[in-house]
């Protein structure tokens, strides 16, 4: 762990550590949340934050660093079920990283043979990172060791009253934590390619999942008159209330496709001037970069299909 002094004068301060999970402020507020929310077992409580840990050796771009983002779920559920919803969580977890679209053959799981003290089962959902594959998300049934150690060493009780068992017992715990960081080098290593063109060119792509892009379409009006640019301003100021819509002006329209896919853009839409007579524009897949004529009044409900 890092240790760190908390005082003015680091001889007469306190030695403190900076949390190397964040899990254990979830333990901590356990009753806390389950009492105010008034929960019933089985739920979870789910944290994003920093964690720090001395690595010897940080390498391979952000996979691994000493002050990294970590999002963590705990699952508190009942003793004796813990191997049940920890095979739960195995297939949920995986089918979430696979809604991303980057390709089931990017993952898989890595059982552990070797266990931590806390733990009675434990896998790592790995992914193929251009590196190998490497740990992207653990999970771990840790039993009811964590809120066991803090009642001890509080005094405090940290005991769920089942109302259909009519007793008290320590919760078991089934842990997920995957690192954002690691999470976005996925995103960005699987999404960065270079294509060939017809023509010998190259074009520069990054494929990232359409929920994830930051812009989620740029407007194109063919030529800065003939009143395309107010009918592409028009089509801006209707989608840009329900996605993340640029309007892009300047090159050559393949020059601005090959801008957009640079960054991400999954979608284009270039207004010409058949737009103006039947009000229809052609949008463009950055993936496969297939265009399709469209109706303009159809863009927003298409968008959000896709």
């Amino acid at each position: 762990m890092f240790s760190t002094s908390m005082g003015a004068v680091s001889e007469e301060g306190n030695t403190i550590y900076l949390r190397p999970e964040t899990a254990q402020g979830i333990f901590v507020n356990f009753l806390n949340v389950q009492k105010t929310g008034r929960m019933k077992i089985p739920f979870g409580i789910a944290q994003t934050g920093k964690a720090f840990r001395n690595e010897i050796v940080a390498r391979q771009f952000i996979f691994r660093m000493r002050e990294f983002e970590q999002m963590e779920m705990q699952f508190f559920v009942k003793p004796g079920t813990e191997m049940q919803w920890y095979e739960y969580w195995k297939v949920a977890r995986l089918k979430w990283h696979n809604s991303l679209g980057l390709g089931a053959d990017n993952y898989r799981y890595h059982d552990h043979l070797k266990l931590a003290h806390y733990a009675n089962a434990a896998c790592d959902i790995e992914f193929k990172f251009p590196f190998g594959f490497k740990e992207l998300e653990g999970i771990h049934s840790r039993t009811d060791f964590d809120l066991k150690q803090h009642e001890q060493f509080s005094g405090k009780k940290l005991q769920y009253f089942d109302p259909e068992e009519n007793k008290s017992y320590v919760p078991y715990v089934v842990e997920t934590s995957v690192g954002l960081d690691r999470l976005f080098l996925s995103i960005l290593s699987a999404g960065y390619k270079e294509e060939p063109l017809e023509g010998g060119d190259t074009r520069t792509v990054l494929s990232l999942p359409p929920a994830l892009a930051p812009i989620k379409c740029a407007i194109f009006p063919l030529v800065k008159k003939d009143g395309l640019p107010e009918l592409a301003e028009k089509i801006l100021n209707e989608l840009k209330f329900d996605y993340n819509v640029i309007l892009d002006e300047k090159d050559t329209v393949g020059k601005r496709y090959r801008r957009q896919d640079a960054i991400g853009t999954p979608y284009c839409v270039t207004v010409d001037h058949q737009s103006l007579e039947d009000q229809t524009v052609t949008i463009r897949d950055r993936d496969t970069m297939k265009q399709d004529r469209v109706k303009i009044a159809d863009l927003a409900r298409i968008l959000d299909e896709k």
